[in-house]
């Protein structure tokens, strides 16, 4: 597990997937399960689908919410409620913050590609 004091620029890539389980997304966010289960109490653009038995299942969009979440936290210092103050204040730049996102990962995995290519 990741220590939450590293940068984010420390995570994992996000694989191309439509759906991850909790467990995934700890690893992807380097934040337990339990905080993950905390903040969808706290933030509410955080909502994943839940199906058979309450089971959690992440979107992309969802892990990028959730790395934010956790800068602003961990490496900036905010509380819970100033978190959730500047990300519901951010929600027109949030589209463009969240494109950036994708396209740096989008990137990345092109890059990831063009090597194995390139063997």
């Amino acid at each position: 597990m990741l220590d939450p004091t590293s940068n984010s620029s420390d995570l994992p890539a996000i694989p191309g997937k439509r759906y991850f389980t909790i467990g995934e997304v700890s690893d992807l966010c380097g934040v337990k399960p339990h905080v993950l289960r905390y903040w969808e109490q706290e933030f509410p653009h955080l909502k994943p689908l839940k199906r058979r038995g309450n089971r959690r299942y992440y979107q992309r969009q969802d892990v990028i919410l959730i790395r934010q979440i956790r800068s602003l936290l961990y490496e900036h210092g905010f509380t819970i409620g100033g978190a959730r103050q500047r990300l519901s204040g951010e929600e027109a730049r949030e589209d463009v913050t969240q494109s950036q996102q994708i396209i740096r990962q989008l990137r990345v995995e092109l890059e990831d590609v063009l090597n194995i290519l390139r063997r």
